[in-house]
């Protein structure tokens, strides 16, 4: 895939508008960080930032993040289980170890 090319201009006070597929790349929303780093060879590289609070960062890890696509997936396709209370839940879940 060849590499694509946007621009944006700088407004009076610094300010830019991001084209959708540059925020898309990124991957950052509104109220999300942008970090610039300049390298030593005077190239910026620009990363997108999210503020994650401390006690809720164990749910944005790779693997957690796994497991919520398989159980979203699971409840798409319909591979879910019903239970009347938390003790048959609690046996279903008994059984299938």
């Amino acid at each position: 895939m060849a590499a694509a090319t946007y621009q944006a201009s700088v407004r009076e006070k610094g300010q830019l508008t991001l084209p959708a597929r540059v925020r898309e790349a990124l991957g950052v929303s509104p109220g999300d960080e942008i970090e610039f780093e300049i390298t030593d060879a005077g190239v910026v590289e620009v990363h997108g930032l999210r503020k994650i609070r401390t006690d809720q960062a164990w749910f944005w890890t790779e693997r957690w993040q796994a497991g919520e696509r398989e159980a979203s997936e699971d409840i798409a396709a319909g591979r879910t289980v019903r239970h009347e209370d938390a003790d048959s839940m609690f046996a279903h879940l008994e059984e299938e170890n």
